[in-house]
């Protein structure tokens, strides 16, 4: 509170924030939320270009804030799509261990109001800033929860008050966050979108490291225009600024002189989570081993580098997300899964520290791994940036999603999806699923215990829906959620979080001791069955002998066992 009081009559006393210069990154300190937010309300209170609004609440039942700033006073997402600006969202404290972002991001709005110079930058751009995203983490502050971070002295904790990881709940949606973000995200419609982190992977020369979101799982367009436009001009002016960067830090192999690789950000991540919209992503991720007013500096040279690149190439910039969201509406097949190819790679110019590995002091002949920092190198290493689909599927007209799934229809409306529903009760003709294999993660992930490896097999048949079901048409601009979502094969589909798990429970069963002669009139009427038991038996020595497992079999394979386990609830329609 105290350092709040000070804040505030430095900037009463410097003329309503003229010459504010008391960062608190210069001594190795991150302001608060409760600073923070006190900033940036002073900041829309003094210049007319910017709004500070509340949009919903955290888990902690504080707000989460959105500040934009529009040199025209116009603050309405829609009015200035009209007038075809180009738009930046900025997503700051997502982990409040990693505050790079908050400090910087309140120094540029400082810049962008105060200096003509920039605000010239922005006469046809917007910027959007969360300021504190994970407010319940913020407010847990201490000083050691990052082991050997090089400050600040004092941060958050990475965990929300539900101790959730937030960058891991774009698409379950379990916190009030997320359920926020979303509404920012959407409201906002970002061409550009910035998530800035601080990074405790290996050590090496470089402050700053930026993710991409992984362009190979892009539309097309946006891919394209990514790789081969936007991406080589951040490197190169981060360069001329004596502040060269590179990408992720993602070791091939053990250490990065054995070569570095693309991360595969999935929907579940905040950048997967804006690619399914066509939105650019991605995620600054300075080196906590460099010194605290260092991170910060370069995060706010990155989005200044950034905003130069949307004002000198909005018109590209704007083209090419607008015929991606064109081309994924017609767009008939969607990749699902990916994997790195590594018969594929670029070289890039590496500035690292020469790897050794010493005698560790814990466990018997164990090593461990250090960074020689007086002896730099620079060399050419393999940067493994390509990625495969590893299988597709074809989008139908529509899904029909029962009304009993309101999770899953919640959380489709959140995302602007569009639906219709049924006006009567109806029997529909379509595709549906049988999960016939998965495999469930032994430990809980972010509270849910994730399905993977789902194989499926696929039957035409007829559902009953009623009144009050949803139709969902895939002829939308956000068809790649939708598809990513209700496809039980997506790497992050509503059914790999456990959102159809009733489906995978048997409801019905049967007395063993009533059965055992219906099972012998069944083998005696159904040929096809007591050859398909008979094989069982011949092949598996385990199954000859187990009464309960020759009973389960013919109860599965008779009229008596429930047609509808491990059925998936979403129908199809293809015609």
């Amino acid at each position: 509170m105290k350092r709040l009081l000070v804040i505030l009559a430095i900037f009463q006393a410097l003329n309503g924030l003229g010459q504010f210069k008391d960062y608190p990154y210069l001594k190795n300190k991150t302001y608060t939320y409760e600073e923070t937010c006190e900033l940036y309300r002073l900041l829309a209170n003094k210049y007319e270009a910017a709004n500070l609004q509340s949009v919903g609440v955290s888990d902690a039942g504080k707000p989460i804030y959105l500040f934009t700033i529009s040199m025209d006073g116009d603050f309405s997402p829609q009015s200035n799509k009209q007038k075809g600006k180009a738009s930046l969202l900025i997503n700051n404290a997502i982990h409040p261990g990693e505050p790079c972002g908050v400090d910087a991001c309140v120094k540029l709005a400082y810049d962008l109001l105060s200096n003509q110079k920039h605000q010239e930058m922005l006469k046809q751009t917007v910027v959007y800033i969360i300021p504190f995203y994970n407010v319940g983490g913020g407010l847990n502050r201490g000083c050691c929860s990052r082991a050997n971070q090089n400050g600040p002295e004092e941060y958050g904790f990475r965990g929300n008050v539900k101790n959730r990881d937030l960058n891991r709940d774009f698409i379950k949606c379990d916190t009030r966050n997320a359920i926020t973000f979303t509404q920012i995200f959407h409201m906002c419609d970002p061409d550009i979108f910035m998530d800035t982190h601080t990074t405790n992977g290996s050590d090496h020369q470089y402050t700053m490291t930026l993710i991409a979101s992984q362009p190979d799982k892009m539309n097309r367009f946006i891919r394209n225009y990514t790789r081969n436009v936007m991406l080589p001009y951040l490197y190169d002016d981060m360069k001329l600024k004596n502040m060269e960067m590179i990408p992720y830090v993602y070791n091939y192999k053990k250490t990065p002189d054995q070569g570095i690789k693309d991360y595969l950000d999935t929907p579940r991540y905040s950048t997967g989570f804006a690619t399914l919209f066509n939105t650019i992503s991605m995620v600054s991720e300075a080196l906590k081993y460099k010194p605290y007013q260092d991170r910060v500096e370069q995060t706010y040279e990155l989005l200044m580098t950034l905003l130069k690149f949307m004002q000198g190439n909005r018109e590209s910039l704007l083209s090419e997300r607008q015929q991606a969201i064109e081309s994924v509406m017609q767009q008939k097949t969607f990749e699902l899964g990916w994997y790195l190819d590594t018969t594929s790679y670029s070289q890039l110019e590496f500035n690292g520290y020469e790897a050794e590995f010493k005698p560790s002091a814990f466990g018997e002949n164990e090593k461990v791994l250090t960074y020689n920092h007086k002896k730099p190198y620079t060399k050419r290493i393999n940067y493994y940036n390509r990625y495969t689909s590893t299988y597709e599927v074809d989008k139908p007209v529509a899904y029909v999603i029962p009304q009993a799934y309101e999770d899953v229809i919640n959380r489709l409306l959140w995302n602007k999806v569009k639906m219709k529903k049924l006006p009567k009760d109806t029997l529909m003709q379509g595709e549906v699923y049988f999960i016939e294999k998965y495999k469930t993660v032994e430990q809980p992930y972010e509270g849910h215990y994730m399905h993977y490896a789902v194989q499926l097999r696929k039957e035409t048949r007829g559902i009953q829906y009623y009144q009050g079901d949803y139709i969902v048409f895939v002829d939308q601009p956000v068809n790649r959620y939708i598809v990513e979502t209700l496809e039980p094969q997506g790497m992050d589909s509503f059914f790999a979080w456990n959102f159809f798990d009733g489906v995978l429970e048997q409801k019905e069963w049967f007395s063993p001791f009533s059965f055992e002669e219906t099972a012998t009139e069944l083998l005696k009427k159904d040929k096809s069955l007591k050859t398909k038991f008979e094989t069982e038996k011949k092949e598996d020595p385990e199954f000859a002998k187990s009464r309960d497992k020759q009973l389960y079999f013919i109860y599965v394979n008779s009229p008596y066992y429930e047609d509808t386990h491990n059925m998936y609830p979403v129908l199809r329609l293809v015609d």
